[in-house]
């Protein structure tokens, strides 16, 4: 499978996720990104024994996009520590295409969310549930066409599946999904939710290192020209 590199250097590895492939193995027993990633390295450095490459953050399966991994134990020790300070320290910028249209044209979304680990399913509950989870965006509405809406989403935090409920909670389910809008969406029809941007400080040179990615040239986001690469 051919992944397209966005940047690499001694310490990172940021490449485009495709879609439909899971980051790591899973039951599935499907390909998946880090064990490509790890063989090609092996690869194209004629590296023998074992490849280390680090899985610092997680897309979902059905996601495509910009993705970083950590060539050397210090830059995974450093990019989850980034992870965990948050905004400013490393900033994930995302692309969704919505149903429907948001009454404000930029907003913050603040949610409690769970997750049940049985169904791999998240929901929505109150701040006094022991097990829920606080989980922050903001958005901006960037194009409207055909009933659909463009968003830019910036992520504030990092829970699972949470774009797609705060979104689909709101009554603007992701173009696409089928766990979380199901009654608006085929089956077949491929999630419209793209890792665009990610912004952290190098690992070991201290500048700020930011990889952008576009979605693809397909409906629906060929609805909006501005998309093109």
């Amino acid at each position: 499978m051919d992944i397209p590199i966005l940047y690499e250097d001694n310490h990172l590895l940021v490449v485009e996720k495709p879609v439909n492939i899971p980051v790591q193995g899973d039951q599935s027993g499907d390909q998946d990104l880090l064990n490509i990633l790890k063989e090609d390295i092996k690869v194209r450095y004629q590296k023998p024994g074992n490849v280390y490459l680090a899985l610092v953050h997680r897309l979902d399966r059905p996601v495509g996009g910009v993705m970083v991994f950590a060539k050397t134990s210090k830059a995974a020790s450093r990019l989850s520590d980034a992870i965990r300070r948050g905004r400013g320290a490393f900033d994930k910028g995302y692309l969704a295409v919505v149903r429907g249209i948001p009454h404000e044209s930029r907003g913050r979304l603040e949610d409690y969310l769970v997750k049940n680990q049985q169904k791999n399913q998240v929901y929505t509950a109150s701040a006094n549930d022991k097990n829920a989870k606080k989980a922050v965006l903001e958005y901006e509405v960037i194009g409207k066409q055909d009933g659909l809406s463009l968003l830019s989403i910036q992520l504030l935090t990092g829970r699972p599946h949470q774009i797609r409920v705060q979104l689909s909670s709101r009554g603007w389910p992701i173009y696409g999904d089928q766990k979380y809008g199901s009654k608006v969406n085929r089956p077949g029809q491929q999630i419209a939710l793209w890792s665009h941007t990610l912004a952290f400080e190098h690992p070991t040179k201290k500048d700020v290192t930011e990889v952008t990615s576009f979605p693809p040239k397909k409906y629906p986001w060929s609805l909006w020209p501005q998309l093109d690469a």
